[in-house]
């Protein structure tokens, strides 16, 4: 099953849109656990790098929703959702 597949699936279960998950994806900062999962999140330099791919005016449209993060093991999705507090990183 590809990411598109994966994302049109379980579209109704998650509350952060396709793009933004393809976004955190493409972009996003990768913190591996020590379970085997990876979250990916957008830091500063990784919302830099999508502000000179997309645009700025289309990042600050969605600001709001790029507290986003994915949890993913074996390149499939586990889990997407809203960050409340900054990720502790060690």
């Amino acid at each position: 099953m590809n990411t598109a597949q994966q994302v049109s699936t379980n579209q109704s279960h998650r509350p952060v849109p396709p793009i933004i998950i393809e976004w955190l994806r493409q972009f996003g900062c990768r913190i591996t656990g020590m379970n085997g999962t990876t979250v990916i999140y957008f830091d500063k330099q990784s919302r830099r790098t999508l502000c000179s791919e997309v645009g700025h005016i289309v990042v600050r449209r969605l600001e709001d929703m790029m507290d986003a993060y994915v949890v993913v093991s074996n390149e499939r999705i586990i889990a997407v959702g809203h960050r409340f507090k900054p990720l502790i990183t060690r």
